[in-house]
């Protein structure tokens, strides 16, 4: 029997990280807007039949972002935000986040007409990006690949 009060179950998506290293040593990432109130958000979408988690979050980043890449098979961590669907009811989502070292930009792509990208150094990215679990998972990842630069 359902609790009283108890919230919904959370549905879980899968997200990408597209980023980039500049000849610099500098990181970018690449963020995208939402297609209704064009907040910067990464690319992410509901898990696609027959793939796995990684490769469902690098469609996601070709279809809304155009890019393609190598994508890492290990998620760098997950935030909960409240999707809103057509019906006006939200529901919890968990997004899965997956790095997505990309390699080619294409000139154009599925969703080319509905978004906005932006390439941003990690400042930037950070305060273009108003969901603060996204921001913590952004911040963690840039710093992990800073260090490794930084060891190398």
């Amino acid at each position: 029997m359902g609790m009283p009060g108890k919230t919904k179950a959370v549905r879980v998506q899968h997200g990408a990280l597209p980023y980039r290293v500049r000849p610099d040593g500098g990181i970018e990432v690449l963020l995208v807007t939402t297609r209704g109130t064009r907040r910067w958000i990464m690319p992410k979408g509901w898990p696609i039949k027959g793939l796995k988690p990684g490769k469902s979050a690098a469609r996601e980043a070709y279809e809304e972002a155009g890019v393609r890449g190598v994508v890492g098979s290990k998620s760098i961590g997950s935030y909960i935000y409240d999707k809103w669907l057509e019906e006006g009811v939200s529901v919890p989502c968990e997004v899965g986040v997956f790095p997505l070292k990309v390699e080619r930009q294409h000139r154009t792509w599925p969703e080319a007409h509905e978004r906005e990208t932006r390439w941003a150094g990690p400042e930037e990215a950070l305060d273009l990006l108003d969901d603060a679990g996204l921001r913590d998972v952004v911040a963690a990842f840039v710093r992990r690949l800073e260090g490794r630069k930084a060891a190398e």
